[in-house]
């Protein structure tokens, strides 16, 4: 892609209404515009961005047995009603047709899913299954704030599960954790297993996966030492308390933003649809629920968050919208051109800042755009390339094909 061809370039300033880093840097490189509070648009950038995070989290899903399905986001009144949650989810979105029939927009998706899968659970032959899909919701926020971090339209990908027992559930569970920390560890997050109450969801704990951030709205009690880590809300502990689990550290209290979540559903939901199998003894019995949560969109926040700098967003290679920045200084568009097209032969994801601006500018939007590795093509550079990584402040030169082999190899 040429930057004088695209749709949504770097800004020269930040939008003045911007209270957090991800809002801030997001807009100004070009990744998402702002509708209203909450609501945003994602630019060809920022889609790129997110389709890279909606494919390591599908990975993962279908490598423990996830089926990837796809459900409405208009919902019936009666779904709603049926499990108590019309009356009792004050951020559901109410709707009323011109023929005044009632509707819901999804905010999350057991009421539907629940009924969808009774279609095809009838035996504990069908067991367990796991359904999940990557799509929008929308939350009836008060306060929409945090950029794409609070949103009252956002994407997550959801999954359900349904087991015969409950020990089932529990090695599903585990699974279903593995696969979502080696999922933030591609994206180069460090996520803490957090306890948590199961809110409006379940009576039971649940567990939030949680990301250290000043800009996160929960607060936790963590050990530097192990992997403990709750809410505060429903701690027993306090700052400063030897660590329940490992009794070698002190907590500590962070700011922390949850990115994924994992609720034991118990048989609420399929009680209220009435889900029922037969087991092996020709009995009628209620499965157990699970439900696994991942704010895509808020990952995508949540790391511009913990890994920018004053000079703007640092991706992780994984899900940068480009592997390469290529900018070209005057006097190199031949030789820029041929890198360009070779890079691209090479399947090398690249940008090319070919606009007619000063070199301060272009170095200025490259760091601002936080892709990976920054290409300076200069007549003074005697032919070869100029390579720095973003995260580092040291440039070298490469030859042509030293520049395609190392991109090639990473």
């Amino acid at each position: 892609m040429k930057m004088s061809q695209m749709a949504f370039k770097p800004l020269k300033n930040p939008p003045a209404n911007a209270d957090t880093i991800n809002h801030k840097l997001l807009v100004q490189a070009g990744y998402v515009r702002q509708l209203m509070a909450g609501v945003y648009t994602y630019t060809p950038l920022g889609l790129k961005v997110l389709n890279k995070i909606r494919n390591i989290i599908r990975k993962e899903m279908n490598a423990i047995g996830g089926q990837e399905i796809l459900m409405p986001s208009l919902h019936p009144k009666q779904n709603w009603v049926t499990t108590g949650a019309w009356d009792n989810v004050d951020v559901l979105f109410h709707l009323k047709s011109r023929t005044d029939k009632e509707y819901a927009l999804g905010q999350s998706h057991e009421e539907i899913v629940t009924p969808l899968a009774k279609d095809i659970i009838k035996s504990y032959k069908d067991l367990p299954l796991a359904l999940y899909q990557i799509h929008w919701k929308f939350r009836d926020e008060l306060r929409a704030k945090s950029g794409i971090l609070r949103g009252r339209e956002f994407e997550m990908k959801d999954m359900y599960s349904f087991h015969e027992t409950q020990e089932d559930f529990d090695r599903f569970y585990q699974q279903v954790k593995d696969a979502y920390i080696r999922a933030y560890k591609a994206v180069d997050l460090v996520a803490k297993v957090t306890e948590a109450s199961g809110g409006s969801f379940t009576q039971k704990i649940s567990y939030e996966f949680m990301v250290l951030t000043d800009a996160g709205e929960d607060d936790i009690f963590y050990c530097p030492k192990c992997e403990f880590c709750v809410n505060s809300e429903i701690a027993k502990q306090k700052v400063g308390d030897d660590c329940p689990k490992c009794g070698h550290g002190q907590l500590a209290a962070a700011k922390a933003s949850e990115v994924g979540n994992v609720f034991d559903l118990g048989q609420k939901y399929v009680k209220d649809f009435d889900l029922t199998y037969t087991n092996a003894q020709s009995e009628q019995k209620y499965p157990i629920m699970g439900c696994y949560g991942w704010g895509t969109t808020r990952t995508m926040g949540v790391i511009v968050e913990k890994t920018s700098d004053e000079k703007g967003i640092v991706w992780p290679y994984a899900i940068a919208p480009y592997h390469a920045v290529m900018v070209s200084l005057k006097g190199t568009e031949e030789q820029a051109e041929k890198l360009y097209t070779d890079l691209k032969k090479h399947n090398v994801e690249v940008i090319w800042d070919d606009r007619n601006e000063s070199p301060g500018s272009k170095f200025a939007a490259a760091d601002l755009l936080g892709i990976p590795v920054r290409l300076v093509l200069s007549e003074r550079n005697g032919g070869k390339i100029e390579w720095k990584n973003r995260k580092e402040t040291n440039p070298e030169l490469l030859e042509h094909d030293q520049v395609l082999m190392r991109l090639s190899q990473l």
